[in-house]
């Protein structure tokens, strides 16, 4: 089945799309590094002239992606399946839908999942709700259910199972621009292919580097809020510092045993920190909030989609809507490797399903649970969570924490979680950053992998140095723009080569939930 060309002797060798790429990385460190304020100028610029031509296409983009699945999924071709026909999923459902939470966006759940339905009670999106009221806190969670929803596990979705046929059904090698050989044919092995790779690369490398700043930012706000440490740039640089030392090293090992244990390890005490949450907060109260703020997004989920800034609220979209989206266009390279890896054998319906519901509900719940916490102590006025958020958004989380029992013992916990969170999702970063600039295969060389572990360090220490969360958040939505069409063009990609597949009228055969422990084992070796 494989289409893919037959590589040169030394198609093991780096090429120049890492050179590329990695010039343009460095030259952007350095400018952070000796002209902070330049950069933070530019992006700025950059960011204004983005979002106010074409924040737009983020909007449509995301939606068209969600109907193109639920188009996928509802029709024949969900039957096929992301590998040969009599190919079977080597994880069980359970053990499947456990590595799909750990793949992204964990540092982002302690960073945002206070923060931001927080920030929206006390002003709320669009002025849909008076602040600070019952009807704010619906709308606070139904726009942070949107961001953390339905919208970014979809544009993870579509490029995993892009990658995922392209790799198992087509046998291609594990790039973008692979996904382009329907529309570019050999082409793709040249320039043009080459320019996707580097596209590809700096989005993903700039949405690492936003984790990588936020979760410094997180943890150096869990320092002061338990230690009295000084929330401060040289504490900062100083965390990311070691936590880079930390991730380079365990991406050297090349061992996925290693990222597993990271990622159950953080899902279990997560996992823990949730239950004790529900438990010891106003469980009544968040049920009722839980039910009314799903009830609200799932029947708005288009209209909201389609708010634009034509009322003004241009700032709003830019810290937030816009900002997450972007955020999660910069993922989607990374994240649609590692979801491809662990869903060969899987059918495209099985694929759809899983990827953008299980991990839109768990998110939901963990949204609620911690984000609703902070607004019912708030709205009692028993704390003040919303003005410690606008003051620095990263003590939200712990603010909530102290106004539970034991915070002291939840605040070390969840210090902890956000370093394991931090090294699991570098790390397996800078393995798909590496493997991106060497020629897609599976075991990058080790300097390589060394390589990109620095240039990610000292990328998010530049941007911090620059200005902080808003330079983070600007450089993510700029180097997601031309990102954004090369997605449009995996989508268009996979269409054209899911038309040229002939599928079969029967069902597919029984067995989908039967582990083989040979292809399990096989593939955490390609991990």
């Amino acid at each position: 089945m494989s289409d893919s060309p037959t590589g040169s002797p030394d198609h093991r060798r780096p090429g120049a799309v890492l050179y590329v790429s990695l010039a343009l990385a460095i030259a952007i460190v350095v400018w952070g590094a000796a002209a902070g304020g330049s950069l933070s100028w530019a992006g700025s610029a950059a960011l204004d002239g983005i979002t106010r031509g074409f924040g737009w296409a983020y909007l449509l983009v995301s939606l068209g992606f969600l109907a193109f699945l639920a188009f996928l999924a509802c029709s024949r071709y969900g039957r096929l399946r992301l590998g040969r026909d009599d190919e079977r999923p080597a994880f069980g459902r359970p053990t499947w839908y456990a590595m799909i939470l750990s793949a992204v966006m964990g540092i982002g759940l302690i960073s945002y999942g206070v923060a931001e339905p927080i920030a929206h009670l006390a002003e709320p999106p669009h002025g849909l709700a008076a602040p600070g009221t019952p009807d704010a806190a619906v709308t606070a969670m139904q726009f942070s259910f949107f961001d953390w929803g339905l919208h970014a596990w979809g544009i993870f979705a579509v490029v995993g199972l892009a990658m995922s046929w392209s790799m198992f059904r087509r046998g291609r090698p594990g790039l973008v621009s692979a996904l382009f050989r329907p529309l570019l044919g050999n082409r793709v092995d040249g320039p043009a292919g080459g320019a996707i790779d580097v596209f590809a690369i700096l989005a993903t490398l700039f949405g690492t580097t936003t984790s990588l700043g936020l979760g410094a930012l997180q943890i150096n706000g869990g320092f002061t809020a338990l230690f009295g440490l000084p929330d401060s740039r040289p504490v900062q640089f100083a965390i990311i510092g070691v936590i880079t030392l930390l991730f380079t090293a365990s991406a050297l090992t090349g061992v996925a045993r290693g990222i597993r244990f990271l990622s159950e390890s953080s899902m279990g005490l997560g996992a823990l920190l949730l239950v004790f949450v529900l438990v010891v907060g106003p469980t009544t109260y968040l049920v009722d909030l839980y039910v009314q703020s799903v009830g609200r997004y799932l029947s708005e989920l288009v209209s909201a989609s389609l708010i634009t800034p034509a009322g003004g609220d241009l700032g709003f979209m830019q810290s937030w809507t816009y900002f997450m989206l972007a955020w999660w266009l910069s993922w989607a390279a990374f994240v649609g490797v590692f979801l491809a890896r662990i869903s060969r054998g899987r059918t495209i319906r099985e694929f759809v399903a899983g990827v953008l519901l299980v991990p839109s509900a768990v998110f939901s719940i963990w949204f609620t649970a911690f984000g609703g916490t902070a607004i019912h102590s708030d709205l009692a006025g028993t704390t003040r969570i919303a003005a410690a958020a606008a003051a620095d958004e990263n003590s939200a989380f712990f603010a909530t924490l102290q106004s539970l029992p034991l915070p002291t013992v939840t605040s070390v916990a969840t210090i902890v979680l956000v370093v394991l969170f931090f090294i699991s999702g570098a790390d397996a970063n800078t393995f798909v950053l590496s493997m991106l600039t060497s020629r897609g295969i599976e075991n990058p060389p080790s300097w390589v992998l060394a390589l990109w572990g620095v240039v990610t360090g000292a990328a998010a220490i530049a941007l911090l140095a620059a200005g902080g969360l808003e330079s983070l958040q600007q450089m993510v939505i700029v180097s997601s723009a031309p990102f954004l069409l090369v997605l449009v063009g995996v989508a268009v990609g996979l269409w054209k080569d899911l038309s040229a597949e002939p599928v079969l009228d029967a069902a597919p055969p029984p067995g989908d939930e039967e582990r083989t422990e040979d292809r399990a084992a096989e593939l955490e070796r390609a991990m």
